[in-house]
């Protein structure tokens, strides 16, 4: 009864919509089929954005790493966002357990979220020597966080169906930082990764291939800045907050 109930509060709201937009090809192709009713040229292509900070030389803040123990010469591995059910969280501890084979390599981990609680117990019992776990962090704080890091990490549950495509993508791109995505097969997230050159993707759950990606990337400095770079112009090409205005502004 609850589904029907807000499927039907979907439809009307498309009815009533003049435009549709869609965060991805694959997510405006999922609303199609699954909404036949719908004229194709009422969706659109209208993805996350953000207005990109002017672009800054990759340096460690020794201050900040400092404060959290994580040594300054190490590889830094960044997830940061949401900590639910949605992002896979059991893959997560997999990872955690065996982050240790990646050498040099130290991973941060920083969000709230539902399953929170269960990732700190099981750090706690666990006690990995590269591992950290963060619930809060300021916003400026945080900014300077991924300044200071060489990776960063998207995480989603392998058995959704619908096309999610997560905001922190930009934030990573913004930033200049490879990617590291363990998904669901029905995200283009890892098509966005492919055609940008800006990262690596697995399927959640793969644990060998999400351990490859990782050392592949610990162990090659230009590899990191390449993609990083990779990433910085994409964001710029493609999710730059004054080309999604255009889209509006076009249907006024």
């Amino acid at each position: 009864l609850v589904w029907r109930y807000f499927r039907r509060r979907e439809r009307a709201l498309y009815q009533l919509s003049d435009v549709i937009g869609c965060m991805s090809p694959a997510n405006m192709n999922y609303v199609l089929k699954h909404n036949p009713y719908i004229s194709k040229g009422k969706v659109e292509i209208f993805p996350n954005s953000i207005k990109p900070i002017s672009r800054f030389a990759k340096r460690k803040n020794s201050m900040l790493l400092s404060k959290y123990n994580i040594p300054e010469n190490s590889v830094l591995f960044v997830y940061g966002g949401n900590l639910g059910k949605p992002q896979g969280i059991d893959f997560l501890l997999e990872v955690i357990d065996n982050f240790h084979q990646v050498d040099n390599s130290f991973l941060m981990i920083v969000g709230s979220g539902t399953e929170y609680p269960k990732i700190e117990r099981h750090i706690r019992s666990k006690k990995p020597g590269n591992v950290t776990l963060l619930g809060y962090l300021p916003k400026d704080e945080y900014d300077a966080l991924l300044q200071s890091a060489d990776v960063g990490l998207i995480l989603l549950d392998p058995r959704f169906t619908i096309p999610n495509f997560p905001s922190r993508l930009t934030a990573y791109m913004e930033s200049s930082i490879p990617v590291i995505a363990a998904t669901d097969v029905n995200t283009d997230l890892k098509d966005v990764l492919i055609e940008s050159e800006s990262g690596f993707w697995s399927v959640s759950g793969d644990l060998d291939s999400f351990l490859n990606n990782a050392r592949r990337l610990a162990q090659d400095q230009y590899l990191r800045l390449q993609m990083g770079l990779n990433g910085r112009k994409y964001l710029e090409d493609n999710y730059d907050v004054t080309k999604t205005a255009e889209i509006i502004l076009k249907h006024l």
